[in-house]
């Protein structure tokens, strides 16, 4: 296969080099088919492509019919190798995406252009624009907190054979773009390449078997080993040596002595979260606990080692500290070839009381054993003080620049990565926290009936609870299996402190959050675990976790502000926040509330809730700190981070942003060393800048007056069409991949939270992913077109200038418009009408169908008009061109998906055995269209 780009001038075009690497990837590929399939399945699959292309690049109708025929004509076996040589060059295309944007940033940086938004250096020459100093940027930080959090949602298509292949691709690109190489090893470097895309053609696509969730903890632990272990104190080291430099420009005297807190870490939901999935039990948890602290703990053994190769200071050449001394005394390390050298002894003895944490923690003894035996290591902190130890000595003796290297790295990742590697929230449904609860105080007080209590009584009786430090649970009682479950979690989480830190488990977020009852009950939960100590004596409560709600529906999100007002008011709650440093967290659900609301009202609402929480919380003199649970896909919240953080209330981010990273966006943003780096900067500089400059400030009421206009013509057009209209839950079902992504091995927990065809019980992560696959995408635009007509025939002109004044002054309306320009531009309903003829009620697809093509129409239409373009993307032209670009290839797979969905249900229909090739042609076209269309889920 070769890639059909436009050619251009290398000198004259920046996207040149982009170009050069996917021709080379379609090269081999096309050779790949040709050697492992024959001369005739490699024209086969080229005259497709050149039908694809001649119809999108010049609307050939010839070849739409010469592409179609063609499609039709295949045999079961013809689709397969079609269906696979599409889906890798959409994989293969990535790649090459992927590094030409770290080429983008290399050259901007190797040619002194302007710091490019995003980045640090942007942002601190914002700031000092501003007026601002290093000193008030170090004040912000000071109270920072900043956190990807990885969940295991199942939009990750790709199985972990196939992400190392592509690591390696990108290596061999990389190494292609910064080396001047040879003719031999030019010719070295492609035969390399030949070997990896051959490996990737023979490696199976699909998983045989589901994941289980300790396959995804392991995957999770891939991504930090290769990218957050070492980006993320490196990005430290760099912020640092930034505002140090500032410091010393401003002759301020801690500048030689700063070193920043811990405000940026890597959290997890994986091995966690248990929100719907019963396969996260408390062993699990704490098996996902062990593997982590021997990922960390094996990160830092390698770097002691290497840390003692590098380390062969002579006693005899520069003085060591008494301290150091002390240290190298305490080594088993006393051989006489290194007396001299106290440092690679003192190292010797670091790794000795690792090891044998390792061995106490992970319950082996690491790969490299240790010099002797040593006392283990009981914290994190003991550590760092032995590794400053190291410093100070380096320091004192003139060797500064020894302690800047591997030494700082490794003493940042201690203080960020502790013994347990990652933070892991504990997710559950309020509805499950009621039931045990409920069982709890049913077996203490018989006939007590929680359940059925008003809210009022509810927080009266447990406030109760919390004020006395006599246990509900006893191991004594036979509870419900749900309840022993629950409880047993909670036991695992307090073991889990005691054993790895506080730091292991910082979060426990209830889903479904509607009421200060919901809080409550997880309070006590934590109580009859030791996780919180009621009041005694002179003693204040004390809470080790936080408790943290999740708003997700739009009518929870309403109330959120109301729900924290009384929260906050509880004055033993307050106490209970003192011990957190009076910071609460509230999560905020972006994929529920769209699919509840749509997408205008669903970002109109969570702009609300956050304003009125801003309030609230000023109000009560406690510190928020907003947990954002986007997706990948628009229609789940997701977009560019840059500009979703920028696009927040003022006052909702204060240095303080968690948000969820899922599915195939951790690939995307973080598999890559450089990558992974860019987009944790932006996180960054993203969240120093909304909190320094909030861009939405002052925003005129009259823009929230048309807001909310705009939203609720929105919600009721959404509303009416997906919750409303008579068949549309079975137009759904048969017009997309639902039934057969639920069937697709590509995450640990169910689609649907029942055992149901409810779109109420459908979680949001396959609702959007399905309308993705038939490329509607509604959940990113529905609603919208109707909210504009609406609009501007009741104000006019007038009304139509005051929209387009909102989309060109206020970020947050710009951002939520260019999201939705992306989506529009990725949608094609004349694939999706294929889509709509699978549906057996044929004048309920006509109707249901009719009006999706008529909103969509009037979106596009109305949204071309407030931004002021005349194309779709017209504002973003290199986006523009890749979209374009990857149509021809994603066009033949949404063809040949709508074909085999069409064989697949004849044939249960007939109550015939399926065909396995049509089967694994079907899950092989949504693993190829996820990978074409990348936010996908």
């Amino acid at each position: 296969m070769h890639s059909t780009d436009h050619e251009s001038a290398p000198s004259q075009d920046p996207h040149h080099p982009l170009r050069e690497d996917i021709r080379l990837l379609g090269r081999v590929l096309g050779d790949t088919v040709r050697e492992q399939h024959g001369e005739a399945t490699y024209e086969l699959v080229d005259q497709i492509r050149r039908h694809s292309v001649r119809f999108r690049r010049a609307d050939d109708q010839a070849a739409r019919q010469a592409l179609e025929a063609t499609l039709d004509s295949l045999s079961r076996e013809q689709m397969l190798q079609v269906i696979r040589s599409f889906s890798y060059f959409s994989l293969l295309a990535n790649i090459a995406e992927d590094q030409h944007q770290i080429r983008t940033q290399r050259q901007a940086a190797l040619t002194g252009n302007a710091a490019t938004e995003g980045t640090l250096e942007h942002a601190l020459g914002r700031f000092a624009a501003e007026g601002l100093d290093a000193e008030q940027v170090l004040d912000l930080i000071a109270h920072a907190q900043i956190a990807p959090v990885l969940t295991a949602h199942p939009t990750e298509v790709r199985r972990h054979s196939i992400l190392h292949e592509q690591m390696q691709l990108a290596r061999l690109l990389r190494e292609r773009d910064l080396t001047p190489q040879t003719p031999e090893e030019r010719a070295e470097s492609e035969e390399e390449l030949r070997r990896i895309v051959l490996t990737l053609w023979q490696t199976r696509l699909l998983r045989p078997t589901k994941l289980s969730v300790l396959d995804e903890v392991a995957n999770s632990l891939e991504t930090h080993e290769r990218t957050f272990l070492r980006e993320v104190p490196r990005l430290y080291s760099h912020l640092e040596d930034r505002l140090r430099a500032d410091l010393k420009q401003a002759r301020a005297p801690q500048a030689d002595e700063l070193e920043l807190p811990n405000f940026l870490h890597v959290a997890s939901w994986i091995g966690g979260d248990r929100d719907g999935n019963p396969f996260v039990t408390a062993q699990v948890l704490d098996s996902a606990l062990r593997m982590q602290a021997e990922c960390v703990l094996r990160h830092y053994l390698a770097e002691l080692n290497n840390l003692g190769l590098e380390l062969s200071i002579s006693a005899l050449l520069a003085n060591p500290s008494e301290a150091l001394l002390n240290l190298a005394a305490r080594s088993p390390d006393q051989s006489q070839h290194r007396q001299d050298e106290p440092y690679r002894r003192a190292i010797s003895g670091l790794y000795a009381r690792l090891a044998a944490t390792y061995q106490q923690l992970v319950g082996r003894k690491p790969a490299r054993p240790a010099l002797g035996e040593a006392p283990a290591y009981e914290t994190a902190a003991e550590l760092l003080a032995d590794l400053n130890v190291i410093h100070r000595s380096l320091k004192a003796n003139g060797s500064v620049s020894l302690t800047r290297g591997r030494l700082r790295q490794l003493r940042r990742a201690v203080q960020v990565f502790g013994f347990s590697l990652a933070p892991l929230d504990l997710r559950q449904n309020s509805d499950v926290h009621e039931q045990v609860i409920a069982d709890l105080l049913e077996a203490a007080e018989p006939g007590s009936q929680y359940l059925s209590l008003p809210e009022d009584q509810r927080v009266a009786r447990l406030l109760d609870e919390l004020q006395t430090a006599r246990p509900l649970y006893s191991p004594h009682i036979d509870y419900s299996e749900l309840s022993r479950g629950e409880i047993a979690i909670f036991q695992q989480a307090q073991l889990a402190h005691q054993r790895y830190g506080s730091q292991s488990i910082a979060q426990c977020i209830i889903s479904k959050t509607a009421s200060v009852s919901d809080l409550l009950e997880v309070a006590v939960l934590l109580k009859e675990c030791g996780l919180l100590k009621p009041a005694r004596g002179a003693d204040a409560p004390t809470l080790a976790v936080n408790i943290v709600p999740l708003f997700e529906t739009i009518g929870d999100l309403r109330a959120a502000p109301d729900i924290m007002d009384a929260l906050l008011s509880q004055p033993l709650y307050r106490a209970l926040l003192k011990s957190r440093g009076d910071v609460q967290e509230v999560m905020l659900g972006y994929s529920d509330s769209n699919k509840d609301g749509g997408f205008l009202t669903s970002g109109w609402e969570l702009y609300k809730a956050e304003i009125g929480l801003v309030e609230v919380f000023a109000r009560h003199g406690v510190r928020l700190r907003l947990f954002h649970g986007r997706g990948g896909s628009v229609g789940r919240g997701g977009g560019p981070s840059y500009q979703a953080i920028l696009a927040q209330p003022a006052g909702a981010v204060q240095g303080q942003v968690r948000l969820t990273e899922q599915g195939e966006v951790i690939a995307a943003k973080y598999g890559q060393p450089e990558t992974g780096r860019r987009n944790l900067e932006v996180l960054v500089a993203a969240t120093l800048t909304a909190s320094l400059l909030p861009p939405n400030k002052d925003v005129p009421p009259e823009y929230l007056d048309v807001m909310e206009e705009l939203s609720a013509t929105a919600f009721a057009a959404y509303r009416n069409l997906v919750y409303e209209t008579p068949g549309f839950e079975q137009f759904f079902w048969e017009s997309t991949v639902i039934a057969e992504i639920a069937h697709l091995n590509i995450g640990s927990r169910p689609a649907s939270r029942k055992k149901s065809t409810s779109i109420d019980d459908l979680r949001a992560i396959p609702w959007v992913f399905s309308w993705a696959q038939c490329r509607i995408m509604l959940p990113g635009w529905y609603g919208f077109g109707s909210a504009v007509e609406a609009y501007v025939q009741k104000h006019g002109e007038a009304g139509q200038q005051r929209l387009q004044a909102m989309h060109a002054n206020w970020p947050y309306l710009s951002s939520l418009l260019s999201n939705m320009d992306m989506v529009l531009a990725k949608s094609d309903l004349a694939i999706a009408s294929r889509y709509a003829g699978l549906v057996s009620d044929k004048a309920l697809s006509e109707a249901i169908f009719g009006r999706i093509q008529t909103e969509h129409a009037r979106t596009v239409r109305h949204l071309l008009t407030v931004t002021g373009q005349t194309a779709l993307l017209e504002r973003h032209p290199e986006l523009q061109r890749h979209i374009a670009d990857r149509h021809p290839y994603l066009d033949p797979l949404n063809h040949l998906q709508v074909t085999l969905l069409q064989s697949f249900r004849e044939r249960q229909q007939r109550n015939e055995e399926p065909d396995e090739r049509v089967q694994r042609g079907i899950h092989l076209t949504i693993n190829g269209l996820a990978q074409g269309l990348r936010n996908s889920g």
